[in-house]
């Protein structure tokens, strides 16, 4: 990677991503020159990645373990294979009772890595998967690249490439998830907070499949994401392009997109600065009413009740799902019978079931001879 294109962490000040923002916006009046704008932005993104052209997609060979009955949902422990050897772990959460076709949402967790509160297995992401499940969606909720029983194989996460691999990953979740039977691919969704956040508008930005998103507690004019898995490849400037975060959100639109934001992080400006632009280029396509934004000015940098609050009836909204399945008395969202489980519930490999012996063991080996 050319480090001098590469936009990471607190790459400019508030200020500099506020004329940033008013320089991009005189690069465009209409929708057909917004559109012009958004390919040039959305192959930035891919060239970035190194996913332009696309590698070709071989088989996922999904595995499916151990699945569990609760309240209202299933949970069972499936791995997809992204490229052969590369097993991305996961858990689907589905209603218990399925009629018809139904809506699929990817659910990518962000970069919290204390042992005890981890991924997939946080017990917030439990919580929405599952009630979102009880809502009548499917959820995939999928490890990102070097977590959960990947980094056990030897794959690590802070690695040159890693989002590459991570984006790619997330399309092939967004593909097995199309493919399943009972899904409807006319209504897929897709909602994740912080690094998860990063993903949420990264996919909707590349991927025109995904109807909905609800990109939380990360998009921010001035913060390009701290990690390699988010800004750690220049899919923010090259010798032909310079864009931010704000612009690739807003490639999400006409499609309905809840921005979720608080006061206690990078995303405190939403309301005055990322939400108007983004808003703007709905208006573009007399859309601006599918694109909202959810501000909690005296909350934390998380992935909280008070956030899923807003999440919860966004998605029933735009993907038909049913809230009054999930609310109590007093119209309030109830997340009480939802079981949190034990990491080892939730893993799809172990002794009796070992990781097959193509299994991929280093982050250098994932793309060599693709």
């Amino acid at each position: 990677t050319n480090d001098s294109m590469l936009c990471m962490g607190d790459y400019q000040t508030e200020a500099e991503g506020v004329e940033q923002l008013k320089r991009f916006k005189k690069q465009y009046r209409t929708l057909e020159e917004w559109k012009a704008r958004a390919k040039i932005i959305r192959e930035g993104i891919l060239k970035g990645t190194e996913l332009f052209p696309m590698p070709a997609k071989t088989s996922l060979n999904p595995v499916f373990r151990n699945k569990r009955s609760y309240e209202g949902y299933t949970v069972e422990n499936v791995a997809i294979e992204s490229l052969p050897g590369v097993f991305v772990t996961g858990s689907i959460y589905r209603p218990t009772k399925i009629d018809g076709k139904i809506p699929a949402i990817l659910s990518p967790h962000g970069h919290w890595g204390n042992p005890n509160d981890y991924g997939r297995y946080r017990e917030d992401m439990q919580k929405r998967c599952a009630t979102l499940a009880k809502m009548g969606a499917l959820v995939f909720a999928y490890d990102m690249l070097g977590y959960g029983e990947m980094q056990e194989w030897g794959i690590i996460h802070r690695a040159p490439k890693t989002l590459k691999t991570q984006l790619w990953n997330s399309i092939r979740a967004l593909d097995f998830i199309s493919s399943l039977p009972e899904v409807d691919t006319n209504r897929l969704g897709i909602t994740g907070a912080s690094g998860g956040g990063t993903q949420t508008f990264l996919l909707a930005a590349v991927d025109d499949r995904i109807d909905v998103s609800v990109p939380a507690v990360m998009v921010s004019a001035h913060m390009f994401g701290g990690c390699v898995g988010e800004s750690g490849m220049p899919i923010h400037k090259s010798k032909n392009h310079e864009t931010n975060n704000v612009e690739i959100v807003a490639l999400a639109a006409p499609r309905p997109m809840l921005l979720i934001s608080d006061g206690g992080d990078w995303t405190k400006n939403n309301p005055k600065i990322e939400y108007p632009y983004i808003k703007d280029v709905y208006k573009l396509y007399g859309k601006e009413s599918l694109v909202e934004n959810y501000h909690l000015p005296n909350d934390q940098h998380d992935y909280g009740y008070s956030k899923r609050e807003a999440m919860y009836p966004f998605m029933a909204k735009h993907l038909g799902l049913d809230l009054g399945k999930v609310t109590n008395s007093d119209g309030k969202v109830d997340e009480s019978n939802v079981e949190i489980e034990h990491i080892y519930q939730m893993r799809v490999f172990n002794s009796l079931n070992p990781v097959p012996s193509h299994v991929v063991r280093s982050n250098e080996d994932i793309w060599k001879s693709r």
